[in-house]
């Protein structure tokens, strides 16, 4: 290749990005959170069911190489995971072969010997498992934890989440539950008889276009994956966390709650599909009206979710009391956020979906592992919002 044929190669994500839509305010939302030393860089993305209104890529991937985020660049996107896991449990309701009411003894036989902490038979259900409410313990450890490191699938995390006694009765609370997800994953494995990641690859990843999602980025994509950053106590500097050692590995199960990497454009093919009542470009990948179903909430008047007026339904958050981070979105926008600060939710009664990718830990309110209360994403959304109101 010449010179300035590579030259030209070299600047086509920049022009792809300066050519794509924007929305004001929206860049100066993102600055504003990297000028203030809390993230060094973002891709955001707003979206139609139809149309992408904004685009933004802003600041690094990598402090130390002074790489530039791109619209390719890569996130953990971590328990953005879930709502993908959901709309595969969908997929598979919507042709008969599972319901969300059905025993999860029936797919997996050694959860019909569980026992509640009071002595009763658990009589989990697949919903238990999507809502967060089935009581289930997390066996060696979450996500990344001690027990996930030690399994090779899904099926050698069944037994460790069975070992490890139950914390409540089914229903009783709301409780972010890392074993319920990966569960469900299992279970989508034994119904479809494929593995979780191929079911997913197949059935949505590939016909969505989502090209540079995967939960096992190759050789060649390990340049495009972000770095992660926390931020020093002290002297407020964003520091580099220790990269993934297993990240190019195959050898790890396909966690369901929180296995994936994508990129701000392809998830935003997932959130299009979703505000579209499960169809995108003529391809339906959900019945008319399972999004509504996925999306109702199934909490009632538990406590539930991670910030104030939300409530939960089948893997995903809901937002029913707009207020603080959530103070601009509809009441039933819908969606999830991640350990690094990513967010995707999906506003249905403005048509609008907002996602925004960082890579950050240790972010929004101590004691939780995920930036849903993050001010990034209230100004972003904010940003958007206003813009749009604005037109």
């Amino acid at each position: 290749m010449s010179l300035a044929r590579l030259s030209f190669a070299l600047l086509l994500p920049a022009l792809a990005l300066a050519e794509s839509p924007k929305l004001p305010g929206v860049a100066g939302a993102i600055q504003t959170a990297i000028d203030t030393r809390n993230i060094p860089g973002a891709v955001t993305a707003v979206v139609t069911k139809d149309k992408i209104l904004d685009l933004e890529a802003i600041g690094l991937a990598d402090l130390a190489t002074k790489t530039p985020m791109t619209p390719d660049s890569m996130f953990w996107i971590k328990s953005m995971t879930k709502p993908v896991t959901a709309v595969a449990v969908m997929m598979l309701q919507d042709e008969g072969k599972l319901s969300v009411d059905d025993p999860v003894a029936k797919y997996l036989p050694g959860f019909a010997a569980l026992k509640t902490p009071s002595g009763k038979p658990a009589n989990l259900t697949l919903a238990h498992l999507l809502t967060h409410t089935s009581g289930l313990g997390e066996g060696l450890g979450e996500s990344g934890g001690p027990g996930a490191q030690r399994a090779h699938t899904l099926a050698d995390l069944i037994p460790q989440f069975l070992a490890s006694p139950m914390l409540f009765e089914p229903g009783a609370r709301w409780k972010y539950c890392q074993s319920g997800i990966n569960t469900m994953a299992r279970i989508v494995e034994v119904v479809s008889g494929m593995s979780f990641d191929r079911f997913v690859q197949q059935h949505l990843l590939d016909p969505l276009g989502m090209k540079h999602t995967t939960f096992y980025p190759t050789a060649a994509q390990l340049p495009l994956v972000v770095t992660l950053y926390s931020k020093n106590k002290t002297t407020g500097a964003l520091e580099a966390e220790p990269p993934r050692a297993d990240l190019l590995s195959r050898d790890r199960p396909p966690l369901g709650n929180a296995g994936l990497y994508s990129t701000g454009p392809d998830y935003a093919r997932f959130c299009q599909m979703l505000l579209n009542d499960g169809e995108l470009d003529g391809r339906r990948y959900l019945k008319p009206g399972t999004v509504k179903f996925l999306s109702t909430v199934r909490t009632g008047d538990l406590k539930a979710g991670f910030v104030p007026g939300s409530a939960w339904a089948l893997g995903v958050g809901v937002v029913t009391k707009p207020q603080g981070v959530t103070a601009m979105l509809s009441p039933g926008t819908f969606g999830h956020g991640g350990a690094f600060g990513t967010q995707a939710w999906i506003d249905p009664v403005k048509g609008v979906a907002y996602i925004l990718m960082i890579q950050r830990a240790t972010f929004g309110t101590p004691g939780y592992r995920n930036g849903d209360d993050t001010q990034v994403r209230h100004d972003f959304q904010q940003a958007a919002v206003d813009a749009l109101a604005a037109r």
